[in-house]
């Protein structure tokens, strides 16, 4: 109760702060009208955000893969970073959540997931339960301050950032330019890359090592987390992301040369843009260099076919040296998560399509698993269609 109380108050806080301040500055609203509007946009965030807060503890479908799925946590303390949204100097905490087969026999393909802004751990809890069943160690990230809500090392409740809140809902205004835009998503995806970096760095330099550093804070779980890493392959590695999660791990793959695969679940590769001149992005003219799948909602499949290779996604997936897409008839963008399944409400405000909610996300899983088998196992065959429905 306390994080919803505390989430929402931020939430509000920060939408007042950005709404006054810009009908104030553009004179689009009176005073009145204006504290109307607001009360009834808060009234709309509230009822939504309970029940997500209420089902926080969702775990997916029944998985179909030979093997239970076990838990554990950690928060790696980097020792390089400070945290930019504190003022004590304090270093920057990104916490990491393992999904991982039960057995302590064999090696397992690494997996690293990101979730998308104001997202959180949770957001996609089937998919990492689809693969750790099938065989792989997976990670899910919490971003400190682009997440819901999330916990330091000494315990502290750790919600989004109203300033983040408000530069993403700045940069969805139809007057934004596009040298907004670019600065933005530029500073976001470099924090999430320092983020990925230390989880796979730290990972396996825990395998080589057989030991985990101090960058680890593990509260009882230590001999667990070790456990996990032993029968962690670290020779092959997938990154995967929702939205803004998705453009990172696009970036994760350009920028390492240890990663066997990317998938985008819907984010528009905002790394891939390396510069603005005028209205136009310039993209990298490099091939993008491993296999990478993105998977879009029906109305970002349109605009690519509408632009074509000015659409950075269609773009980077044409020139890649293995690229592949698809994309869903009739969904949205809470359709590539899990949220549709435990709070319905939310997820059609924030975006669903007239596709059947559990029907996507089911076969989206199916999508990421044929992908990861085939790319990081070398099993099965890549049998991908146009589209989905």
């Amino acid at each position: 109760k306390i994080c919803g109380i505390v989430l929402v108050i931020r939430c509000i806080v920060a939408a007042l702060f950005y709404f006054v301040k810009r009908n104030k500055d553009e004179g689009k609203i009176g005073t009145g009208a204006l504290v109307g509007k607001l009360i009834g946009n808060v009234c709309i965030i509230v009822t939504c955000l309970v029940p997500a807060l209420l089902f926080t503890g969702y775990n997916g479908f029944k998985t179909g893969g030979p093997y239970e799925v076990k838990t554990a946590e950690a928060i790696l303390i980097d020792g390089e970073r400070i945290e930019k949204f504190e003022k004590d100097g304090s270093m920057r905490e990104v916490p990491v959540y393992f999904y991982y087969p039960d057995t302590e026999e064999g090696k397992f393909p690494l997996i690293i997931f990101s979730h998308g802004a104001f997202g959180y751990y949770q957001s996609n809890s089937s998919t990492y339960m689809e693969l750790a069943s099938r065989g792989y160690v997976v990670v899910s990230m919490d971003h400190p301050y682009h997440s819901f809500f999330t916990k330091d090392t000494a315990g502290k409740l750790v919600t989004v950032n109203p300033d983040f809140i408000n530069s993403v809902t700045a940069i969805n205004q139809e007057d934004v330019s596009e040298e907004e835009v670019f600065a933005c998503a530029s500073e976001w995806v470099e924090l999430r890359k320092g983020d990925m970096n230390l989880a796979i760095n730290s990972i396996k330099e825990a395998s080589e090592k057989g030991e985990l550093s101090d960058a680890w804070y593990t509260a009882d779980e230590k001999e667990i987390i070790l456990g996990v890493i032993n029968i962690t392959d670290c020779d092959k590695i997938g990154v995967m992301g929702h939205s803004l999660g998705g453009a990172e791990a696009v970036y994760i793959g350009r920028t390492r040369d240890d990663i066997g695969a990317v998938i985008d679940l819907d984010g528009s590769m905002l790394s891939e843009r390396l510069d603005i001149e005028g209205d136009h992005y310039v993209y990298s003219k490099d091939p993008y260099p491993v296999p990478v799948l993105t998977i879009d909602n029906e109305e970002h499949y349109e605009l690519g076919a509408e632009m074509g290779n000015l659409y950075v996604n269609h773009y980077v997936v044409e020139n890649a040296i293995d690229g592949h897409s698809t994309y869903f008839k009739g969904s949205e963008h809470m359709n590539f998560t899990d949220l549709p399944m435990f709070s319905p409400f939310l997820a059609r405000m924030l975006g669903t399509g007239s596709i059947d909610s559990e029907s996507c996300i089911r076969q989206t899983n199916d999508i990421v698993l044929m992908f990861f088998d085939y790319y990081l196992k070398d099993k099965g065959e890549l049998t991908l269609k146009e589209y989905y429905q």
